[in-house]
């Protein structure tokens, strides 16, 4: 039954695949009769994919370092420090997973128009800076992680912080590349936030150049396929390089709760 459901799942990207490296004369066909990458060459610089490739990368790392960052504060504070509220705060965390960005993109316009920051590289990074979900995927896993090591390292003269840095960052390595993947690919398949955020050409991104690219060569189906494999590329390659970790993260964050 898997394997059923991996064939249903692979088999348009392979025709896809397939589409992108038909030459223009042969496109009527499934399968290619011989081999041809000119349509990733035109299709990359008809889009100007080597701006758009730059910008994703810039915005994609910026965003996942910061949530990375806060998340990691965050998820620590929740799962290791005793205040007063800190159920409320988590429930108030995880009331935010189910708010849909499209509702909040006109307070955060107004006030990335305030900011002076529209049409900037901050417009695309600073809405996403701080995830509810890498906040509690974060607290899932430090709660897995033995309180004995932390009071062991206090007991030899360690800080919170040092304890946070130099301990539990280095075990909660599966959530942060877990972390990692997420936000980078969801920050890679962005399209809302280029699209209403900006309006400067040199501000496009991968998405943004694809959807452009698609409006102007509706027809030409090769180049809209290898558009698509090129913009895919990236992402599919890192979650290959990360994917045992990614696995290992998800399975281990749902211990305790």
């Amino acid at each position: 039954m898997l394997f059923c459901g991996a064939i249903l799942v692979l088999l348009p990207l392979a025709v896809a695949l397939a589409k992108s490296l038909i030459p223009p004369s042969a496109i009527s066909g499934i399968f290619p009769p011989r081999l041809t990458f000119a349509n990733y060459r035109e299709a990359w610089e008809r889009a100007n994919f080597w701006l758009a490739f730059a910008n994703s990368t810039v915005v994609a790392l910026a965003v996942t370092a910061l949530q990375t960052l806060t998340s990691s504060l965050g998820g620590y504070a929740l799962a290791r420090l005793q205040f007063r509220g800190r159920q409320i705060v988590l429930v108030g965390i995880l009331a935010t997973l189910v708010i849909p960005f499209q509702l909040l993109v006109i307070p955060i316009f107004l006030v990335l128009k305030w900011l002076g920051a529209i049409d900037t590289y901050a417009a695309l990074i600073l809405p996403s800076a701080v995830s509810g979900f890498g906040i509690f995927l974060m607290r899932q896993y430090f709660l897995t992680i033995p309180v004995e090591l932390e009071e062991a390292a206090a007991l030899d003269g360690a800080t919170r912080w040092q304890i946070l840095w130099r301990i539990l960052l280095p075990l909660a390595r599966p959530a942060l590349v877990t972390l990692f993947l997420f936000t980078f690919i969801g920050e890679w398949n962005d399209l809302f936030k280029p699209l209403i955020f900006t309006t400067r050409p040199e501000l496009k991104t991968v998405q943004l150049a694809l959807a452009q690219f698609q409006e102007q060569f509706t027809s030409r189906w090769e180049l809209l396929m290898a558009a698509v494999g090129i913009a895919t590329f990236p992402v599919t390659v890192l979650f290959a390089i990360g994917q045992r970790q990614f696995i290992r993260g998800i399975a281990s964050t749902g211990i305790k709760n």
